[in-house]
Order: structure tokens, then sequence, then C-alpha cells
């Protein structure tokens, strides 16, 4: 008998008053893996993503993480079953510090871990303890990146899931980042469900991988697949080139 999906979205529809983002979506997500969606600007990726967290909700399908259904949940009670979210844009808090926001991520988990969360998160990420005491709003691109995922382990989720972690950074911060979710997988087991437009890079580093159109998935599969794929390779790497 194969295991449960640790997520697993089902015929899963969501809309922006008339607009109809999503399309009857199927996914799922197998603890220990990282599963990867693609696709366009505009495909639905990032609707995916916070339907997860009922925003926007679903208005048909299942939504259902760890044999729990969340589809009708509010936001804060799935937090609170261990999933957390590196936002599109990042969105960290700008006015407060790389510390403070930290603590913020922690706001969901056991204080007792707090110092040796954070000790971890400064390993991980050792410009973030150079830059502790900075506020957030004047850190770099890349330091913001690697802050708003730092925040999200702090609240030491079961599922990791990052919407757009290369947007906008230069190609070695790009690196060091899918360095460290590929390091968090392999060492911890952290399950991660990832959204990127950078195909080659999010294909090359997931199991799986799902292509999204229109709102609607496409096609599917191991992720090196998916990245030998003609069809892929010509809509989303450069041309196949």
């Amino acid at each position: 008998m194969s295991p449960a999906p640790l997520l697993s979205l089902r015929g899963v529809e969501a809309a922006y008053g008339q607009i109809v983002a999503l399309k009857g979506v199927d996914v799922e997500v197998f603890r220990g893996e990282i599963v990867t969606i693609i696709g366009a600007n505009g495909a639905g990726k990032s609707t995916l993503m916070m339907s997860i967290f009922g925003r926007p909700p679903a208005r048909a399908g299942q939504i259902v993480f760890d044999g729990q259904d969340i589809t009708r949940l509010p936001t804060h009670q799935i937090a609170r079953l261990g999933l957390a979210q590196s936002p599109e844009g990042r969105r960290i808090f700008p006015r407060m510090s790389v510390y403070e926001n930290l603590q913020m991520g922690a706001a969901l988990a056991d204080p007792v871990h707090f110092n040796d969360d954070l000790e971890r998160m400064f390993a991980i990420f050792p410009r973030l303890k150079e830059r502790r005491d900075q506020r957030g709003g004047t850190l770099s691109g890349g330091e913001q990146q690697m802050l708003a995922i730092a925040r999200a382990l702090m609240s030491r989720p079961r599922l990791l899931m990052l919407d757009e972690p290369s947007l906008g950074l230069a190609p070695l911060v790009v690196k060091q980042i899918f360095d460290v979710i590929a390091t968090l997988n392999r060492d911890e087991g952290l399950t991660v469900f990832l959204v990127e437009q950078n195909a080659f890079h999010a294909l090359k580093l997931a199991h799986r991988g799902y292509v999204m159109v229109n709102g609607a998935i496409t096609m599917s599969g191991q992720g090196r697949d998916l990245l030998a794929d003609p069809q892929v390779r010509a809509a989303y790497l450069e041309g196949g080139h």
C-alpha cells in the first residue's frame, strides 16, 4: 500500500471575482520530496500557493494536509498545522531588524527551541548573522530572500512552501538559495513545495514537477524527465538552450 501524500489537492478551483485562476488542479506532495510547479507569469502558480492557505479560498475541490481537510480552515489554523510559506516578493517586515523578523517567524513554535533555531538559521545563512540588528528593509534582495526563508523555517514547518525564491536575484545568489533548499531536504528530510519561474533551477532541484498553463496542470513527471522534455524545453528553457 503506497503512503498517503503529505499535501493533496483534488480538483481545486479558485477565482478572483469572475476571473477563474485555478481550474480543477490536482497536485500531490509526499513526505521528504521537493516538488515544483513551473509555468509562465500569470499561469496561476502563486494563486495555487495562496489558496492552500485559504486566500483566495478554494470554491471547489479539496485540499488535504497530513490527512486533515484544510479546504475551509482559516489561515492561522492552517499555519498551526505545520505549513510555512516564504511568499512571492518576500514580504519581510522592513522596519523590523533581522532578529525581530526571525522572532515573528517563531511565533507558532515552542519558545524552548528559539535560541537553538536562531543559531541554526545563522549557520544556514551566515549573512543574516552579520546583519542581525539591521532593519529588514535595508538588506539587499538576496539577503531579504534569505530572511524570508529563515523566517518560515523558524516555525519548524513540516512543509516549506516557497513562492518564486529566485525572483529578481543575481545568478550567484540564486545558486546559494537553491543549494540551501537541497541541503535542508537531503540532510533534514524537509518537504518542500516550490513555485518557480526559473524552470531550469526548479526542475534540476525537484524530485517531481508539474507544469501549469492558464490555471490548469498540463504535464507532470520526474524533475529530470521534465527537464529533458522537448515541449518543456521549448516553452520554458529559453527555446531549448
